[in-house]
């Protein structure tokens, strides 16, 4: 469970800086930079969670749009729950409150399509072929 912690804090950090430096061309800056935050690292490890619970869902023969919207509704609450404690005392790396479609500034609505395809990237990562054979 560790390496798995581990591999989706650096996993989800990556993703973070390459949407923030797209991001950032969109708004026609070219110096190409993105950013995150170390407070990042844990709440993206928390996705490790998703391989037990991939596990449990295949079990019960839920299919990928299924699983994808369980995974984006724990990555939903992940998002909201630490935002909030972190924005308690005034560490929230985030404020999505210039969002039409944001939640309190922890959370946008119009991010799901983003949240559901980091889920399945998630799930697929957590569960694909190691190279032991495990």
């Amino acid at each position: 469970m560790k390496k798995d912690f581990i591999k989706c804090g650096v996993a989800g950090c990556c993703m973070e800086l390459f949407w923030t430096t797209f991001c950032g061309i969109k708004k026609k800056n070219y110096k190409l930079i993105g950013q995150t935050s170390m407070w990042m690292f844990p709440i993206y490890g928390m996705a490790s969670l998703i391989k037990p619970i991939s596990g449990r869902l295949k079990k019960h023969n839920k299919d990928t749009f299924e699983r994808g919207m369980i995974y984006t509704m724990g990555i939903y609450a992940a998002e909201y729950t630490t935002g909030k404690l972190l924005k308690k005392k005034d560490r929230c790396p985030w404020d999505y409150s210039d969002s039409k479609y944001n939640v309190n500034g922890l959370i946008r609505l119009d991010y799901a399509p983003l949240w559901f395809a980091v889920g399945l990237i998630f799930e697929k990562m957590l569960n694909g072929k190691s190279r032991t054979g495990n």
